[in-house]
């Protein structure tokens, strides 16, 4: 993923794109990096094919900043399916849309640094501020899960303030556990399972965001929201034994 750069309109003639994807795939981007409003375009974007339920698309998805549509090419022609993805496009600018109807607000407890969570100060510093302030910022914005990707239910989560785009490591953490908090370019991530990562490990949770043998296996979606509150280690600890969610509280935003 490549770093934020200067705020992007739809009166950029570059964007939105759409490509062909195999035999039964479209993509629709609305640009090549990470911008908020690349983001909510490709959100909306979804929800409102979604809505057309065009007989033959059989699966949409959003990445970061772009719209996957998978169809039936025996149902639906590439030249049709084209012509109404483009007529969608021209129905709005997508990239002042309204975010989709149904998303919720998770608060997630998170104990931050400790030896759960050691690479906190070396972040802080990255991002020119001290342990404190650190977890201050990252606790004080709400951000977006953008998009669910690498592993199972796993959420990319933004975008953070400006002194956040800090880069990943050069070298690999060969382990964080499930429920690892992790940050790099203005973006953080919660590890749905145990894995290595280039992120710098900032905190912990107790949530599990894969839950495979539920009805819904992903905690979260695409377009909701996560906020994190800091907890000592021994709260984190009681929550651990006393709870099956993780701590983990959410309501509904719209």
């Amino acid at each position: 993923m490549a770093r934020q750069t200067r705020p992007m309109t739809a009166s950029d003639p570059s964007w939105p794109r759409i490509r062909t994807v195999g035999i039964d795939g479209m993509l629709v981007s609305f640009g090549d990096t990470l911008r908020e409003e690349a983001n909510r375009a490709a959100l909306a974007f979804r929800a409102a094919v979604d809505r057309e339920a065009w007989d033959g698309v059989e699966e949409t998805a959003t990445s970061l900043a772009s719209t996957f549509v998978r169809f039936d090419p025996l149902i639906l022609r590439h030249d049709t399916l084209r012509e109404r993805l483009h007529r969608l496009l021209g129905a709005m600018n997508w990239y002042a849309a309204d975010l989709p109807r149904g998303r919720r607000l998770f608060h997630i407890p998170t104990v931050f640094g400790t030896d759960l969570a050691p690479q906190l100060s070396e972040a802080a510093q990255a991002a020119g501020l001290s342990e404190t302030e650190a977890i201050a910022s990252i606790t004080a914005n709400r951000v977006r899960v953008q998009t669910i990707g690498f592993a199972p239910g796993q959420p990319y989560l933004g975008t953070l303030p400006d002194a956040w785009n800090i880069p990943r490591q050069q070298d690999l953490t060969p382990r964080v556990t499930e429920g690892a908090l992790v940050v790099a370019i203005r973006q953080l991530v919660l590890f749905s399972v145990t894995a290595p990562t280039g992120w710098r490990h900032i905190g912990q949770t107790a949530c599990r965001l894969f839950r495979p043998q539920s009805d819904t296996p992903f905690l979260l979606r695409p377009g909701d929201e996560v906020q994190f509150h800091a907890i000592t280690r021994e709260e984190y600890d009681v929550i651990l034994t006393g709870t099956s969610n993780g701590g983990i509280t959410q309501e509904c935003l719209a």
